[in-house]
């Protein structure tokens, strides 16, 4: 990569390294700089910026275009049809695809890749329309396209944004060779759901973490927040899914309803959007949820008065597939045509999959139930993103360039980055890491010779390019040792016919690699689940395993955090790996012999029951909190307090100390921090172990009395730090009126900063002790 691009996307993640050598970890914010304590945010003028009225190098071609336009050429470019071939899940469009290219009546087409595919159908839009648009190719590169990467929720537990950034560097570069322009990702969506499936595709429960992960993975599609670097053929055009609260779906159940106020919106689940927006991100895609009754794709308070008016975006909003024909089943509009009227008017730009908006547009037009003007702004903002993609001008890919496979570079680079992203949950003894002189090793469980390892939405590599096993792993990395194999149980099912053949293994060998998990299948979209339990009987192998008394460690898979509870006594051992992808058993091999050090936090706590949900650390006081010597306070009766892990929880094969927190002054005007001057928070953190490694060091507030009341914590910055032993460094972070301040419930949006103390909270999760006080005057 070069100078300038390196340092572009570096800018974008948020962290640098300061002079003399301490680590800075600026509190980067989603909040807008203009927003002051109380002042409104301007949220209700439902109008947006005028496409006339926007600067850009490709603002005049785009009204010279729309002006030749057709109705029925302009509704075509709103509308994304869907391709089957030997290229994507059914439900294909292809026909229809092909003969609306040919007469321009196509905007873009979803799941066709290949060079030679998207080259053919772009010739029949840009040779053979009357004016030569060129198609916009969109697929779901989540996390990878050949190379594929663990998942987003993984990579959120690397609290290491470059992470993300690398991910979508790769993916970019690979997808777009094969033809495709526009992925569907980040998804961004906050959750205290881990019920819910696409808890796998998100950065987990914290906004500030999906703040940081959104920026970078835009950073890593797109290149500059200009979209200067959306002709380079390294790059993508980004998504930010779903807008919004989708991952606040009642009882985890995906698709739900969502039922939330404007101050939880604002400061829970819109920060991470805002992010994407500030980084440039290309196109929004709207959510399949209500939001306080009124679907997503309908409702003109998200979609145009906080996104494209109060945010200024100038992309496009497309539809979540048949979005807007749902409609009519949520009970929101009455057909198909006042789906589409509601849908364009409230701020959708493309339809994607369902044909509302082309079917009855016209009529729509022509009986003023949508404006003319609002036709044209939605079809501006497509063709503004295929001139930033440079299409106009080189609508083909070079076939003879196509990547093909994954490198040996994006390998190397998925087992680094995987790598980073396991979780030491528990180690007790220093059982890990495992001594490479290790004569024998069982690896027993479904998981341990399963390629299952890719995680939801693995595209187009995961069924093409199989996972390296954790077994071919460990076979690798220690290649003189006598290793055994035994399944044991499957992945699901009742049958524990197997556990004797696994536990006689466990007892012949000197140690026993336990893999276990939930597959793929059952985490992602349309994949909740009541029970978060491992399936099966994987939990009776587990136990059966402890009872040989012989060492072992537990590797956990899984797409979400599950429920341990059950086995978790018995382990001396336990890293959760979730779905590591590509080079997966490499990277689990790389942690469990300690060629690398793990340093991965959750990014969402582990409950200790299912009944216990939700449960997350950003949670709000109740008026009885937690008292375990008085009954009439905010608990279970059967069931201990807190979670079994907490969020940023995660162990290491060194030892760290973060001393106290360190404030720059103790105290600050209001009136200062709204004028852009803040407060540095400086700790020192040592490696007081035997071994280099990373400490995750976090950085949480409390603001102990609001207008609106607060979280008891919520995490405002975090540092992954490489320390040798002995080695020491002062960690600095910088506190804005962003970090310090919240929005109100007015629906027309108020940024406040409050008077009164904050507790700032540093250390290595999200039950830091160490406090200092700032006071705000």
């Amino acid at each position: 990569m070069d100078g300038m691009r390196r340092r572009t996307l570096l800018a974008a993640i948020g962290g640098t390294v300061a002079a003399g050598g301490a680590t800075e970890a600026t509190a980067a914010t989603a909040t807008p700089a203009r927003a002051t304590a109380g002042t409104a945010g301007g949220d209700m003028a439902r109008q947006a910026r005028p496409a006339a009225d926007r600067p850009g190098p490709h603002e005049r071609q785009i009204r010279e275009l729309l002006g030749r336009m057709t109705v029925e050429e302009k509704l075509g470019q709103l509308q994304q049809l869907t391709w089957n071939g030997e290229t994507g899940p059914g439900g294909g469009q292809d026909e229809a695809a092909q003969r609306d290219a040919r007469a321009g009546r196509l905007g873009s087409v979803l799941n066709l890749y290949g060079a030679a595919r998207t080259n053919a159908l772009q010739r029949l839009a840009v040779e053979e329309s009357r004016l030569g648009i060129p198609l916009l190719f969109g697929l779901d590169v989540i996390h990878g396209f050949w190379t594929t990467f663990p998942i987003p929720l993984a990579q959120a537990a690397s609290f290491d944004p470059a992470v993300a950034a690398r991910d979508a560097e790769v993916a970019s570069a690979e997808a777009r060779s094969n033809g495709v322009h526009w992925t569907f990702a980040p998804m961004m969506d906050v959750t205290h759901e881990p019920r819910w499936g696409r808890i796998a595709e998100s950065a987990g429960e914290d906004p500030y973490l999906a703040e940081r992960f959104a920026a970078a993975k835009v950073a890593g599609h797109q290149g500059r927040p200009d979209g200067s670097d959306l002709p380079d053929p390294r790059h993508i055009a980004a998504c930010a899914k779903h807008f919004v609260a989708y991952g606040g779906a009642e009882g985890g159940r995906d698709y739900n309803t969502v039922d939330v106020s404007e101050a939880r919106l604002r400061n829970l689940y819109l920060p991470p959007f805002k992010a994407a927006v500030a980084a440039g991100v290309a196109t929004v895609m709207a959510s399949f949820n209500t939001i306080n009754g009124v679907p997503a794709h309908a409702n003109a308070h998200t979609l145009t008065d906080v996104l494209k008016t109060a945010w200024d975006f100038p992309g496009f909003v497309v539809s979540d597939w048949a979005g807007i024909r749902e409609m009519t089943v949520h009970g929101h509009a009455a057909d198909a045509a006042d789906a589409a009227r509601q849908a364009l008017t409230a701020g959708v730009d493309m339809e994607m999959a369902s044909t509302t908006l082309r079917d009855h547009g016209a009529r729509l037009l022509a009986a003023g139930e949508i404006a003319g003007d609002r036709l044209d702004d939605a079809v501006t903002r497509v063709l503004r993103i295929k001139h930033l993609l440079g299409l106009f001008d080189r609508p083909y890919v070079d076939e003879d360039a196509a990547s093909t496979a994954p490198s040996r570079q994006a390998r190397a680079a998925a087992r680094e980055m995987a790598g980073r992203t396991l979780v030491l949950l528990k180690n007790e003894r220093q059982t890990l890491p495992l001594r490479r002189d290790t004569a024998s090793i069982a690896v027993v469980g479904p998981f341990g010779d399963s390629t299952d390892l890719q995680g939801t939405w693995a595209g187009p590599g995961g069924t093409k390019f199989p996972a390296t096993t954790v077994l071919a792993g460990i076979t690798a990395a220690v290649p003189a040792a006598r290793i055994s194999h035994v399944r044991g149980v499957a992945a699901d099912g009742t049958d524990t016919s197997g556990i004797a053949a696994a536990t006689a293994a466990a007892r012949a060998a000197a140690v026993t690699v336990v893999v276990v998990g939930e597959p793929s299948a059952i985490s992602g979209e349309a994949a909740s689940r009541s029970d978060l339990r491992l399936p099966g009987v994987q939990a009776q192998l587990v136990r059966a395993v402890a009872e040989t008394g012989k060492p072992f460690v537990v590797v956990l898979i899984g797409g979400r955090p599950l429920v341990v509870a059950e086995w978790l006594r018995a382990a001396p051992a336990v890293v959760m790996a979730w779905h590591p992808g590509i080079e997966g058993g490499h990277a689990i091999a790389d942690v469990l012999f300690g060629a690398v050090n793990p340093a991965g936090r959750l990014p969402a706590s582990f409950p200790r029951a299912v009944g216990q949900l939700p449960i997350h650390y950003n949670h709000e006081n109740t008026g009885r909190p937690y008292d375990p010597d008085n009954k009439y306070t905010s608990k279970y009766l059967d069931l201990a307090d807190g979670p079994q892990f907490p969020f940023g929880h995660g162990l290491s094969y060194t030892t760290f100390e973060i001393g106290a927190p360190r404030l720059s002054t103790d105290r600050i005007s209001a009136d200062d921090l709204r004028a852009g001057r803040g407060v540095d928070v400086t700790v020192t953190v040592r490696n007081t172990g035997g071994r280099p490694g990373d400490e995750v060091v976090q950085l949480y507030l409390r603001d102990p009395v609001a207008s609106v009341v607060q979280p008891v914590r919520r995490l405002r910055g975090f540092a992954r730090v490489a320390l040798r032993p002995a080695e020491s460094r002062p960690v600095r972070f910088r506190l804005g009126a962003a970090d310090v301040g919240f929005w109100t419930n007015d629906s027309a949006g108020r940024f406040v900063v409050e008077k009164g103390d904050i507790e700032v909270y540093v250390g290595a999760d999200s039950t830091a002790s160490g406090k200092a006080l700032l006071r705000i005057t």
